[in-house]
């Protein structure tokens, strides 16, 4: 797990991802080692990996559009155990037809697990994409319905 900040809060929640790919995300950033708030940050974060019905609040920075704003405020509202389609997440957010856009917001989260876009499946029910590997998708929704 890979997990990045600004002073603002969590800019970063992945998987399979190292510093070459974090200065690809962050072209402009200046990398430094965390600090007693970022260790604090990151023990959370890993809390809400393993024990996801012990989700901490924890500040995020994502920026985003106002419709991924929308999408992903959406995501987290979405009770832990449970899933929605990307259909329940257009209408949700009042853009029922933009259900393609709806996917490409989710996709585009920066944040997994704390903003958890895992919980999106298809309206068929099977799971769908995740940038982490479906394997790994299934793995966090099994944990929650543990």
């Amino acid at each position: 797990m890979l997990l990045a900040a600004t002073d603002k809060g969590i800019c970063r929640l992945s998987f399979d991802e190292g510093e070459t790919d974090l200065r690809a995300h962050f072209p402009n950033a200046r990398l430094t080692p965390g600090d007693a708030a970022f260790q604090c940050w990151l023990e959370d974060a890993i809390t809400a990996v393993e024990n996801p019905h012990a989700m901490p609040s924890l500040p995020l920075d994502v920026g985003g559009t106002r419709f991924q704003q929308a999408v992903w405020r959406e995501l987290q509202r979405i009770p832990v155990g449970e899933t929605r389609s990307y259909s329940d997440i257009a209408k949700a957010v009042g853009r029922p037809k933009a259900v393609r856009a709806a996917g490409t917001a989710n996709g585009q989260n920066r944040v997994s697990v704390l903003i958890p876009c895992h919980r999106v499946i298809r309206t068929d029910g099977t799971l769908g994409g995740y940038a982490y590997g479906l394997e790994r998708k299934a793995e966090l929704l099994r944990r929650e319905r543990d």
